[in-house]
């Protein structure tokens, strides 16, 4: 195990190694999950936008515990920086992360990175043109107007239509 957290970094991005650090997220002892975890961190938006290495980072959040709000917040920055966040969900690979995000994440964090995505809708809205058609889209560009918030993987995968449309 110790030869695993000394090259954690590059096992993940590896097309073979990769599987070898999600099989130990997976399989492993909780510690064994939180050391590897604390080695990735400080890393994982970069690795989420890499295609190996974006499966490790979605194990981390399916299996990590505790640790899954360091990811969270690794992921949404802070307020002063770009936001890592809107990057992911543009990405072809950290998209899925931020989607196992939603998956995984309680109400509290749900209804932050929610309305953070809001934030990137509203202003995307104005540049979707009007052949542009998802049986959601006013549902998600609304919300907020109505009582409940619409499912998180219909809002995000209306965002990601409307950032490659």
């Amino acid at each position: 195990m110790g030869e695993i957290l000394q090259s954690v970094s590059l096992l993940a991005q590896d097309q073979y190694g990769n599987y070898v650090v999600q099989h130990v997220l997976e399989h492993g002892k909780p510690s064994e999950r939180s050391a590897i975890i604390k080695k990735l961190a400080g890393q994982i938006v970069q690795m989420s936008l890499q295609k190996f290495a974006s499966n490790v980072v979605e194990k981390c959040l399916t299996f990590g515990s505790l640790e899954r709000q360091i990811l969270v917040n690794e992921m949404l920055g802070s307020t002063d920086e770009n936001e890592p966040l809107q990057a992911m969900m543009k990405d072809q690979f950290g998209n899925y992360v931020v989607q196992k995000v939603l998956e995984t994440c309680d109400d509290q964090q749900r209804e932050l990175i929610l309305s953070r995505i809001k934030v990137h809708l509203n202003a995307l809205k104005k540049y979707t043109s009007k052949a542009y058609s998802c049986s959601c889209r006013e549902t998600c560009c609304s919300w907020g107007t109505a009582d409940r918030i619409p499912d998180p993987a219909c809002v995000f995968n209306c965002l990601r239509m409307t950032l490659y449309s």
